[in-house]
This record gives structure tokens, sequence and C-alpha cells, in this order.
């Protein structure tokens, strides 16, 4: 999977410019004006283990039945790890453009998730 193209095509219609890759891996983040930017990283090899040891205070929550882990960042923004396997997962990002609507950043990462959770790959029982 590219994260770019998943990201692409679930911003499709939302006026968001077309993702680009921020990174070397499989990560990727589209800015929309006067909203911020979400973005995608599709990680092969971290998991949710990894994702609790770089924010020990995230939450446990599920993603249309996945487990998942989501972290309000300091300065604002919302980051959730779907799990994909146990060294694998996605990250879904949401930063506003404004501080005073970081409130709005976890519900708009928990309605990304949700349409990124089904494109991703079945976890291994």
């Amino acid at each position: 999977m590219n994260a770019c193209q998943v990201l692409d095509q679930l911003n499709a219609g939302r006026g968001f410019e077309p993702g680009r890759n921020i990174s070397k891996r499989n990560e990727c983040t589209a800015s929309k004006y006067e909203y911020g930017a979400n973005g995608l990283a599709l990680d092969p090899v971290q998991g949710l283990a990894e994702f609790r040891q770089t924010d020990p205070g995230a939450t446990e929550m599920s993603i249309n039945g996945r487990n998942a882990l989501e972290a309000f960042g300091e300065i604002g923004g919302c980051a959730i790890a779907v799990e994909v396997g146990p060294h694998a997962r996605a990250v879904i990002n949401v930063n506003m453009a404004s501080p005073r609507n970081n409130p709005q950043a976890c519900p708009d990462a928990r309605e990304l998730a949700e349409r990124v959770e089904p494109l991703l790959p079945k976890v291994p029982a």
C-alpha cells in the first residue's frame, strides 16, 4: 500500500491538496487551507507497543473492531495508531491550522481512521 495513494483516495472531494511523502518511509501528509493537515503513515516494522513507548499517555480504543491507541499532542494535533499486526501499524495524524480548533483534531482523526481501517490488511489471528 502507498500511503499517499490511500490518503488521496480518502481526501477526494474534501478540499485537500494532493498528499506528499514527508519522509523516506511510507508516510504522507495533505493540507487544506484554513483547516490544517491530515496524514497517514504505514509502518510495517513497528506495532502498537512501540507507539505506546513513544506516547505512554495514549488511550486504548477500538477502530472498527481493531485495537488502536489515541494520543493528543502537547501542542495540538492527534495521532491514532491502528493495529495491522504485532509489528505493523497505520498511524493517522490530524493537525489543526488554528490552536482554537485543536479540540476537533481527535474526532477528525477518529473519523479518518474509521475510513482507513477497511483498506488495511487484516490482523493475523
